[in-house]
């Protein structure tokens, strides 16, 4: 992709509220992450460029966290593996311009459908890309918080992810375990940005 091309996966855009209610604004971490006063801006289905819009629109006012963690990329429907990487790397860039104390943990997508599947390729290429990437990026880490949901058959089960794609509650606890040990490490000094 050019620098001149436009990347639709990097251009701010506020997500739809197909309900009408707002909700996706309003989430919070109960289970691992409450202990560690951490807060969830996540909304469902939202995909990088979302995100982005929020960034640039307030989302990260009147906050000074020390650890932001970043997962999105997976609904980018419709996007290359390179425009979603290129998302994510514009959201990192956002985050660290303005919250520059803090460090971005930017967490792997998934694999997805429970057979092997283009989307689970290009969820992988994602990863690849931003593995390479953002170790050059001050302050940004890149955790891989997929335990093994690809089976050895190439299948995902759905007592993992229920319909293929979302997390159940096991398949939750399995990644978030991962990413709860980081944290800890983080905040007690013990692991560095790559």
């Amino acid at each position: 992709m050019n620098d001149g091309d436009q990347n639709p996966a990097a251009v701010p855009t506020p997500v739809p509220d197909v309900y009408g209610d707002g909700c996706w604004m309003s989430m919070i971490w109960r289970d691992l992450f409450s202990p560690l006063h951490a807060l969830n801006f996540g909304g469902l289905g939202e995909a990088t460029q979302h995100v982005l819009w929020r960034l640039e629109n307030g989302e990260l006012e009147h906050i000074k966290p020390k650890i932001i963690v970043l997962w999105v990329g997976t609904h980018n429907m419709g996007h290359t593996a390179e425009q979603i990487a290129g998302g994510i790397k514009a959201n990192v860039q956002c985050i660290l311009h303005r919250q520059p104390q803090a460090k971005v943990i930017v967490l792997g997508l998934l694999p997805r459908g429970k057979n092997p599947n283009p989307l689970r390729n290009r969820n992988r290429r994602v990863n690849e890309l931003l593995a390479e990437a953002l170790p050059s990026m001050p302050n940004a880490i890149f955790l891989d918080v997929d335990p093994g949901f690809v089976q050895s058959d190439g299948t995902i089960s759905h007592q993992d992810m229920y319909d293929y794609l979302h997390l159940s509650r096991l398949g939750y606890s399995r990644a978030c375990q991962i990413l709860h040990k980081t944290l800890l490490q983080l905040l007690e000094g013990k692991g560095t940005a790559s």
